[in-house]
């Protein structure tokens, strides 16, 4: 018990050590873009019809601490950040917590959502295709998985849109109806979100299980051919438990070590969709701040909020994998 409180220790220290890291990345980037955020909000304030001095501009770079040392500005954005306060968007001059709202999480369990089904079909099936000898099915999942692979998600979303359009005349866009898209949380509005998440979850899923589905059946057909699976199989163990025991427990490791990667994949598709789909999201919103209204502010707080779920969700899945193998906790303390 000491020697996995140690590895967890650890592990949530480095898993600390690399949100601070990253922060320090994407705050960099927010100050290397050409012009500070008071130069940008009073041209864009220009393109509104108000005339600008450089007094103004100097003003308001004293009113947001833009004359301050860069490390302490940092410093500031980084605690601020770490109680969820990122201060305010640079063109819009709205308070990002309160403009993202519950934007991110509905993002993030989109996500999670997603990759949920991707390895709750992909697991078993990797397993069962693995282990098979049929090759009608092994070619009919190597066929779906490649269709998976090589379809990109938004002429998915596309594809479903038309035909729901056609057949039903519903376009299965956005992700509340109107009569909840600015009503207060109730349980009539998360039921609502349900019946409009299953498109996204559904279509960012599709990718995810490809990808999934050969990895799963790759590391399985390697571990199942293996001398230690021989060995108990000469020993009366067969079937599922063969499978389960031994090969499906060494091939499982790197599946939960990818989990974080797997997310962050599914998280750079999510904008495209979003646009597609028109869902008012992190990841909508995320597109609009870099490739339209240029506010950095905005862009680095959903960057970092994803990046603090990333790490979050590989320290869970260092966990689980210290749990399973006892020989993950023990490499990182000889």
């Amino acid at each position: 018990m000491l020697q996995f409180a140690r590895f967890a220790a650890t592990r949530a220290v480095m898993a600390v050590v690399t949100l601070v890291l990253v922060s320090l990345i994407v705050f960099t980037l927010m100050e290397l873009v050409p012009g500070d955020c008071a130069e940008r909000y009073l041209a864009y304030k220009n393109t509104q019809g108000s005339a600008i001095t450089l007094a103004d501009i100097e003003a308001e770079r004293v009113r947001l601490g833009l004359d301050r040392p860069f490390l302490v500005r940092w410093a500031t954005w980084l605690s601020g950040a770490f109680r969820g306060d990122f201060g305010d968007s640079c063109i819009l001059r709205v308070n990002i917590a309160q403009l993202l709202g519950d934007k991110f999480w509905i993002s993030l369990w989109i996500c999670l959502g997603s990759l949920t089904l991707a390895y709750m079909i992909a697991i078993p099936v990797g397993i069962i295709s693995a282990a098979s000898r049929n090759a009608f099915l092994n070619n009919s999942l190597r066929l779906v998985s490649y269709l998976g692979l090589a379809m990109p998600n938004f002429l998915l979303a596309l594809m479903v849109m038309l035909f729901s359009t056609v057949y039903f005349g519903e376009t299965l866009t956005g992700l509340f109806s109107p009569e909840y898209r600015e009503a207060p949380w109730s349980w009539a509005k998360f039921v609502d979100l349900l019946k409009h998440a299953w498109l996204p979850i559904f279509i960012l899923g599709w990718s995810a299980t490809a990808f999934a589905l050969q990895t799963v059946r790759a590391l399985m057909s390697d571990e199942i051919g293996k001398l230690y699976v021989t060995a108990a199989a000469a020993r009366g163990i067969y079937g599922r438990r063969l499978l389960w025991r031994y090969p499906a427990r060494h091939a499982l490791g790197p599946i939960v070590n990818s989990l974080g990667f797997d997310l962050n994949r599914i998280f750079n598709e999510l904008p495209i969709v979003a646009l597609i789909l028109t869902l008012t999201e992190a990841g909508s919103l995320l597109l609009e701040a870099l490739a339209r209204s240029n506010d950095q502010q905005l862009a680095g707080a959903i960057i970092f909020l994803l990046t603090a779920a990333i790490v979050t969700l590989n320290f869970a899945t260092d966990i689980l994998l210290a749990v399973i193998d006892p020989r993950v906790r023990k490499s990182i303390l000889r």
